[in-house]
């Protein structure tokens, strides 16, 4: 689906048709023969426009007949079914600057176009190095927002597995953990790309625009440190409970150990005394009571024993 729009009167106006200064938006359902109408109509070279289909495909920037192409990645949520796949991920969005326009290409759902869409009454879509710009900015807005939603899910994860210790929050806590792996190594591809766009101004940006790229890197490094902080809390908590849970299991094993050892003296004096030989105080009024008195006792004495040793 092919979407759009022109600033006028601080007003975002959708069109039917491309025009000088419009914002091209193309968001699913994707349609090949739409692709190709729309690259011979603006000009834009076909893969430009089917890079994004790529979920793999890596932040970069290119540029050909004069027509510049760059791939940024961006979080989104994610909607797969599968349990065991992460809460958020990290897909390809498509900037093309054309001679006249600005193309974004979503393979998915993007919510930093749809915080673009929002405000795009505020821009000069005739600044084309400013939308791209302002693009990148919504982009690490949304790994900030997606960071401190994964911060506050691990929290509560976290103090429902200090009251109990059950698989279902483990797995959780799994996801947020593959979330953020997606989040460190497409915040550290998008960081690599922002520097480099500054160090060969693939952009041609002017001073101000330079300061807002510099300020866009800055945030940028500060969305990936607090990544890699999360990652390293979320590791260190999941290492702490392994060893929370396997300390429990082995103190299980020792008091069912103590247990069976207890026990087991009982099971002796009766198998002792039930053998088809004489013994003593057979024939004794108390033949009953004086194997049962005999196990109490040493049952006793040897659970004393361990609990003065503290084992169990």
């Amino acid at each position: 689906m092919i979407q759009y729009f022109k600033n006028i009167d601080h007003q975002t106006i959708a069109i039917s048709k491309p025009e000088n200064g419009a914002w091209v938006n193309i968001i699913p359902p994707l349609k090949q023969e739409e692709f190709h109408e729309l690259s011979q109509t603006l000009d834009i070279p076909l893969d430009f426009l089917t890079d994004s289909l790529d979920i793999d495909e890596r932040s970069r920037f290119e540029e050909e007949d004069n027509v510049k192409l760059v791939v940024i990645k961006t979080p989104t949520e994610n909607n797969s079914f599968n349990e065991s796949d992460a809460f958020y991920i990290t897909i390809p969005i498509c900037i093309i600057l054309t001679h006249n326009q600005i193309v974004t290409v979503n393979s998915f759902d993007n919510g930093a176009i749809k915080r673009f869409l929002d405000t795009f009454r505020n821009r000069h879509p005739d600044k084309k190095n400013m939308m791209a710009l302002k693009i990148f900015e919504k982009i690490i807005q949304g790994y900030m927002s997606f960071l401190k939603e994964i911060n506050v899910r691990r929290n509560v994860l976290e103090q429902k597995l200090y009251a109990a210790n059950r698989n279902e929050e483990l797995l959780q806590l799994m996801r947020i953990q593959k979330s953020l792996v997606y989040f460190v190594t497409a915040l550290r591809s998008n960081e690599m790309l922002l520097m480099k766009i500054e160090r060969t101004n693939f952009l041609g940006l002017n001073e101000e625009e330079k300061e807002i790229l510099n300020d866009l890197i800055v945030d940028n490094s500060q969305a990936l440190e607090m990544a890699n902080i999360y990652t390293n809390i979320l590791s260190s908590t999941l290492d702490a409970f392994a060893s929370i849970i396997a300390n429990n299991q082995n103190q299980v094993l020792k008091r069912l150990s103590v247990i069976t050892i207890v026990l087991s003296f009982p099971v002796l004096v009766a198998s002792i005394y039930g053998m088809n030989v004489p013994i003593p105080y057979a024939n004794s009024p108390f033949a009953f009571y004086i194997p049962v008195f005999l196990s109490l006792v040493i049952s006793l004495i040897v659970g004393w024993f361990f609990l003065k040793r503290k084992i169990f």
